[in-house]
């Protein structure tokens, strides 16, 4: 079989445009190779679908990938609201640096119970004081909340989680089964991914990255939150080309509804935990039973083997605990952590997660058995610290007027502008006729015939 595994080689790819995101760590080369690794499984995937005779040439547009890695919209008479809660943040603790994060209410409300403080960042920052990091981030944690304390790269790769993520491949393929993929007559080798239905249980960040991805080229995504969520700062970046609509999995007809989408889906992503989706009634033999004919594609934050494998983690959290923003910090000759530029982790996860659902489809349409992949933020995080750094004599920061598509996109929130595509394959050239939409906007049904 040959179900991606790496990063393509570098010469196996046209690159177009320069600079860099300014970091220790090679941000901009990870960009740019994350979205040559969809170029690359989506040129086998025409194959294997007789959409070409052979796997077409790609191209990857090296500013427009890393500008895609921050955000891709541009609001015009409006803002878009504020990524991070108000008691977000890095703390300096009696014995070093942790990262708290309060953007869910049930996040916030277990760090201020442990804190046994208010709602107020200055009060936090004077409760944390009295704390130290390790014994913070394990009564948060304990009490159902996410932090992470500042490690170095060196604390990280000898801790018991960091030696279990080192051992992990970048995308772990699991449980080998044979699928018969739906036939799909109006795909074209324009838009290769025409009629597939992608099921989309997933959240900040990389889920969603992944999704939209295969929505750039055809694919109807349908994304499931319960009633009410929201994600105000990143839902118009990350809803692109999609129909969202709300299910309470936690009633009977919500979980049947899903059960009903879920046989009829060609591709199901989804960033529950290990055991999530069993308490849901929804283990890997229900699924089997329901969509034997199903893709399947997963993440979670800190690796599916070691002592964190059940732990909550955000991209900026993970940073934290894998040494990054430890190294960023003396890069930038600081006292504070000094993050990534960008939620790098989440988007490269997020690219080759879409890259694993096409190399899967390209491996079925081949008449070989697929298996289900399994990808990590902690282990992203171990590819971009091996990733070489390129000289580099232009920063990439903000994106310019260039760098957008002409036309508006009219999101449900006001115009705007979306970066123009990054990745072109052949004859296909992403684009998204859906333009980003409110959560629990659409209802919970599929678009394309069921057959």
């Amino acid at each position: 079989m040959t179900l991606i595994s790496a990063l393509p080689a570098s010469d196996s790819f046209e690159t177009t445009g320069k600079g860099a995101r300014p970091s220790v760590f090679a941000v901009s080369e990870l960009a740019t190779a994350s979205f040559a690794a969809v170029g690359q499984e989506l040129a086998r995937l025409v194959a294997a679908l007789n959409l070409a005779p052979q796997p077409p040439g790609f191209s990857v547009d090296h500013r427009l990938a890393s500008l895609w890695y921050g955000y891709s919209f541009q609001p015009e008479g409006w803002d878009m609201p504020n990524l991070w809660d108000a008691i977000a943040g890095d703390y300096q603790a009696a014995d070093g640096w942790i990262r708290l994060h309060t953007n869910l209410p049930h996040h916030r409300a277990a760090a201020l119970k442990v804190l046994k403080t208010a709602p107020d960042r200055d009060a936090v920052a004077q409760a944390l004081r009295g704390w130290t990091v390790a014994g913070l981030e394990t009564d948060i944690v304990a009490a159902g909340g996410v932090a992470a304390a500042m490690r170095s790269r060196s604390d990280w790769l000898e801790h018991p989680q960091g030696r279990a993520v080192s051992r992990d491949p970048l995308i772990g393929w699991h449980s080998p089964r044979r699928i018969k993929l739906r036939d799909r007559s109006e795909a074209t080798i324009a838009r290769p991914l025409t009629g597939l239905r992608v099921l989309d249980l997933t959240r900040v960040l990389a889920g969603p990255v992944s999704t939209r991805t295969l929505a750039g080229f055809g694919a109807e995504v349908l994304r499931i939150d319960p009633p009410g969520w929201d994600e105000p700062g990143v839902i118009p970046d990350i809803s692109l080309g999609k129909r969202c609509a709300y299910l309470d999995l936690k009633t009977p007809t919500g979980l049947e509804k899903l059960h009903t989408l879920l046989s009829q889906a060609d591709v199901f992503v989804h960033g529950y935990r290990p055991g999530a989706l069993d308490a849901l009634g929804l283990g890997k033999v229900k699924r089997d039973e329901i969509a034997p004919n199903r893709v399947e594609i997963t993440l979670d934050a800190y690796g599916w083997q070691g002592p964190w494998s059940n732990r909550r983690g955000f991209d900026s959290l993970v940073q934290m605990s894998a040494g990054i923003a430890d190294a960023g910090r003396a890069w930038a000759k600081t006292d504070r952590p000094t993050p990534l530029p960008v939620q790098a982790l989440d988007h490269a996860t997020g690219y080759l997660m879409a890259a694993a659902v096409l190399s899967a489809m390209a491996e079925a349409a081949s008449g070989n058995a697929i298996m289900h992949a399994q990808l990590s933020l902690a282990r992203t995080a171990e590819l971009l610290a091996a990733l070489g750094k390129a000289d580099a004599d232009e920063d990439i920061t903000d994106a310019k007027p260039e760098d957008y598509a002409q036309k508006q996109e009219a999101s449900d929130w006001g115009l705007g502008q979306r970066l123009k595509p990054a990745l072109s394959v052949g004859a296909a050239r992403m684009s998204w006729p859906l333009p980003a939409s409110k959560l629990g906007t659409s209802q919970p049904n599929w678009q394309s015939q069921t057959v």
